[in-house]
C-alpha cells in the first residue's frame, strides 16, 4: 500500500469540511427543528460567502470522492491480490470511525434529553427515539431512509460504510479493473436517471466510484509526460467551474458537480513542495477533517443550551461569534483527533 500522503487533498478535505461547519452555522438560527425570524443575508460575510452558505453541504459529495480515490488508490491491489484480508480492512474502518461516531452519538442523546424540557421538539433533528437511536448504533441510520436524527451529520458516513463493504467485495472478487469501475458507475446512472431509487446509497457510489477511476488515471500518468498537462487541464477546471455552477439551473448543477469533483482530487494531487516541518501541520489539518464533521453538532447544541441558560440570544449576526465558533471547532477537533481518535485507533489495531 502506498504510505505517502497526497498532502494537497488533505487542504481540500479541509476545506470541504469548513465549508460545511459554515453551510451548517445557520443551525444557531433553529428553535426546534425550524429556523425563528432567520435573515441569510444579514450572517457574517455573506456577500463573500455566500456560495458556501447556500450551497456549502455540497462539502460531502468532495468527501465521498476523495475517500474512493484514497480506496483505491491505497487497498484496491492489495484487496484484489488477497494481500490484505477483510478482517484486517474493516478494523481499520472501524477504529478510524466508530470511537468517535459512539462518543458524539451519546453526547447528543444526553443534549437533547435536556433540550426536550424546554422546547416541544429537538433541535434541528427529530427522530430522537429509541427505534432511531439502535440503528444510530450500528451506523445504520441512512441505509433505508429513516430520515436524519441525533447527530445528523453522520448520515453520509452511515452510507459510507455500505460503500465500503462494496467495494471490498468487488475488489476481492471481481478485481478492481478500470472496466468493473464503468460498469458500476454505468448501473449507477441507469438506477439515477429512471429514478429507480432516492437513496443516498447510490449517489455515494457514484462519487466513490468517480474518485477512483480518478485515482487510476493518476497512477498511469504520475510517471509520464503527460502529467504537467494533465495537471494544468485539472487546474483550469478546478478555477473556471465555479463560474458555470452560477450560471447553471438547478439540476444541470447536479450533473456538473459530478463532471466537477474528478478535476478538482486530480488537481489535489500535486505535489506540494512545503518544507517538510509543516508537512506534519498540513497533515493535521486533514486528520481534523472527521473530527470537525462530527463534533460541530453536539458543540452547537451545547451552546444552544449555554446561551439559553443565561438567557442570552445567541449573536448569530455577529463576526466575531463567527469567528470564534470555527476557531474553537478546529481547535477542539485537533485535541480531540490528537488524544481521543489516534489513540482509541492504536488501541483498536493492536
Amino acid at each position: 500500500m502506498p504510505n505517502n500522503k497526497l498532502y494537497g487533498l488533505e487542504i481540500i478535505r479541509f476545506f470541504s469540511a469548513l465549508a460545511i461547519l459554515i453551510f451548517h452555522f445557520q443551525h444557531f438560527s433553529f428553535v426546534g427543528q425550524a429556523p425563528n425570524n432567520f435573515a441569510l443575508m444579514q450572517l457574517p460575510f455573506y456577500d463573500w460567502l455566500k456560495p458556501v452558505y447556500l450551497n456549502g453541504g455540497l462539502g460531502v459529495q468532495i468527501f465521498w470522492g476523495i475517500s474512493g480515490f484514497i480506496f483505491f488508490w491505497k487497498y484496491a491491489k492489495v484487496i484484489e491480490q488477497k494481500a490484505l484480508n477483510a478482517k484486517h480492512f474493516f478494523v481499520l474502518r472501524f477504529s478510524r470511525l466508530y470511537p468517535l461516531h459512539l462518543l458524539t452519538l451519546l453526547l447528543v442523546a444526553g443534549l437533547q434529553i435536556l433540550y426536550l424540557q424546554s422546547h416541544e421538539s429537538s433541535f434541528v433533528y427529530g427522530n430522537t427515539d429509541w427505534r432511531h437511536f439502535i440503528p444510530q448504533l450500528f451506523l445504520a441510520s441512512n441505509w433505508g431512509g429513516q430520515g436524519f436524527s441525533f447527530n445528523g451529520p453522520i448520515w453520509s458516513i452511515s452510507v459510507e460504510v455500505l460503500i465500503y463493504l462494496f467495494f471490498f467485495l468487488v475488489a476481492r472478487y471481481f478485481g478492481a479493473s478500470f472496466f468493473i469501475s464503468i460498469a458500476v458507475l454505468l448501473i449507477c446512472t441507469f438506477i439515477k436517471h429512471y429514478n429507480l431509487t432516492e437513496s443516498f446509497i447510490v449517489d455515494c457510489l457514484l462519487y466513490f466510484y468517480v474518485g477512483g477511476m480518478t485515482a487510476a488515471l493518476y497512477s498511469r500518468l504520475e510517471r509520464t509526460t503527460y502529467r504537467k498537462i494533465s495537471l494544468l487541464i485539472a487546474f483550469v477546471v478546478t478555477t473556471c467551474a465555479p463560474f458555470i455552477f452560477h450560471l447553471s439551473n438547478t439540476s444541470f448543477s447536479k450533473i456538473l458537480l459530478f463532471c466537477y469533483v474528478p478535476f478538482l482530487i486530480y488537481a489535489g494531487t500535486i505535489n506540494i513542495s512545503a518544507p517538510k516541518k509543516y508537512h506534519g501541520m498540513i497533515a493535521a489539518f486533514g486528520n481534523m477533517t472527521y473530527s470537525s464533521y462530527l463534533l460541530h453538532f453536539p458543540l452547537q447544541l451545547l451552546m444552544v443550551l449555554i446561551f439559553e441558560f443565561f438567557g442570552i440570544a445567541i449573536p448569530i449576526y455577529d463576526s466575531l461569534f463567527f469567528g470564534a465558533f470555527l476557531l474553537g471547532i478546529l481547535l477542539l477537533s485537533y485535541v480531540t483527533y490528537r488524544f481521543f481518535e489516534r489513540p482509541m485507533q492504536d488501541i483498536i489495531r493492536s
